[in-house]
């Protein structure tokens, strides 16, 4: 159940705490082959599955960094939506990101966000919101990072 509030002013009164933990998400071999060939980034330790069994030491093929990381966007929008009072919102940047474990092909993730900080700017607000991808099954998450997200209302 995503939190629901009137415009991005209204988020101020959620700084320092959890917005919400999202859906599970497949993340599937085909999705890391489109991602692949998207980005022209062709590893094998993502495209394959035969060698990746051998010799890598995940067992298997991985999903990039940077599709789970791209994945946070779709978690913020899941766990957050505006009621109205919002002309555009758009990718402001990153604070920190790190990958603190493999995200293997065919598992399932979801996000944990949560809210940092708000702060205002002359015609709009951006919103820090902290997001950890959580791996089912593991203690360890695929991602975490701060995400800067500007509201123009």
């Amino acid at each position: 159940m995503p939190l629901i509030v009137k415009n991005p002013h209204a988020l101020k009164e959620f700084v320092g705490k959890e917005i919400g933990v999202t859906e599970w998400f497949p993340l599937t071999q085909a999705r890391i082959e489109q991602f692949a060939q998207a980005t022209e980034d062709r590893q094998w330790i993502h495209l394959d599955p035969a060698r990746a069994l051998r010799e890598s030491p995940y067992g298997g093929t991985i999903a990039h960094g940077f599709l789970t990381l791209s994945l946070i966007a779709h978690f913020v929008h899941e766990a957050v939506r505006m009621e109205g009072g919002l002309r555009l919102a758009v990718n402001y940047g990153l604070n920190r990101v790190r990958f603190p474990a493999a995200v293997p092909a065919e598992s399932r993730i979801r996000g944990r966000v949560g809210l940092l900080a708000c702060k205002e700017i002359v015609d709009s607000l951006d919103a820090i919101y902290s997001v950890a991808v959580e791996i089912e099954g593991s203690e360890k998450p695929g991602c975490v990072a701060e995400w800067i997200v500007r509201y123009y209302a």
